[in-house]
């Protein structure tokens, strides 16, 4: 399904012109037009799903592989130094568009981008609750 007033869907089905990394049947991905460091891409699916809790399986277990291809080109043609592959759900958590995208986030020694979190120090009661729930 595609969403008519969906700008993610209308680049990943190329109605939106965008500077394409790469493309295939379910995904196309492309460069970030406001990128945390150089070569910053967005593997967009060309199906809408507002978040990964939307995200048919399907979908789900392709999108790595793709992330994967993306990352082998960033280390060979633009000699990163490491990624991160960040994926947000929810405005709490930084997402803007509500539309499931993988960032792919080349990283340089020294680029000056944090992405990162402050560990915390639960206490071991605390940790078996939280297993307990999830169990």
């Amino acid at each position: 399904m595609k969403l008519d007033n969906c700008i993610f869907c209308k680049i990943a089905n190329g109605e939106i012109p965008s500077r394409t990394v790469y493309e295939d049947a379910d995904f196309r991905a492309i460069l970030d037009l406001g990128p945390a460091t150089k070569g910053h891409t967005l593997i967009l699916p060309k199906e809408h799903a507002a978040n990964l809790y939307e995200l048919p399986e399907e979908t789900a277990a392709k999108v790595l592989p793709v992330a994967k291809k993306i990352a082998a080109l960033m280390q060979e043609k633009l000699g990163c130094d490491g990624l991160n592959l960040v994926q947000n759900n929810g405005e709490v958590a930084g997402q803007t568009v509500k539309h499931f995208h993988l960032h792919v986030i080349p990283r340089y020694e020294g680029d000056g981008q944090t992405i990162l979190w402050k560990p915390t120090e639960p206490a071991a009661e605390e940790l078996d609750g939280v297993l307990a729930k999830l169990k």
